[in-house]
């Protein structure tokens, strides 16, 4: 099976969206988007490393990072910018990585949800839509944004942070 091209969103990047929309909304529908429900998620992120399924503090993050390392290799071989550099300053590629982005932590992503998921009704017998979408996204895209970039880097080397440079007798201006 080919997978999508660089520039399209997978069906599975595209319904990791929808549900994450979904849940999103249907979280601040049900419980409201307060002060309170904020501070709360926050101190639910801190104290879940301790609690029950703290495994997944360590399977998402190290699933994202080898994802990161793939892309970021293939990145650094074709001397592109590094990914959350270009996300921020590159309009005109923005979509295109962040499609690609997704494309690559979409499962990871879903997986979170689901782990989410199951740790509230365990642990609070109550979930909370938009607290799995954020946790999940905290595990596994961030570590992935991050990590991309940096393999990029340090494989390339001499990768661009804006536009590409002269060479100059043999070095990089």
């Amino acid at each position: 099976m080919v997978g999508p091209g660089p520039h399209k969103m997978s069906s599975l990047a595209k319904l990791v969206m929808a549900l994450g929309a979904l849940l999103i909304v249907a979280g601040v529908m049900r419980h409201g988007l307060t002060i309170k429900n904020i501070l709360r998620l926050w101190q639910n992120l801190v104290d879940r490393p301790g609690s029950a399924m703290s495994f997944r503090f360590i399977l998402q993050p190290s699933m994202a990072v080898i994802a990161a390392i793939h892309d970021g290799l293939e990145d650094g071989r074709r001397g592109r910018s590094p990914y959350l550099w270009t996300i921020l300053r590159a309009p005109e590629e923005r979509v295109q990585r962040l499609n690609e982005g997704l494309n690559a932590t979409a499962k990871i992503i879903l997986l979170g949800i689901a782990m989410d998921v199951i740790y509230q009704v365990m642990v609070f017998s109550e979930f909370y839509p938009g607290e799995a979408v954020v946790i999940a996204l905290l595990l596994a895209f961030v570590p992935y944004l991050i990590g991309r970039g940096l393999v990029a880097r340090a494989w390339g080397s001499g990768v661009r942070m804006d536009a590409p440079t002269k060479l100059q007798n043999g070095h990089r201006e």
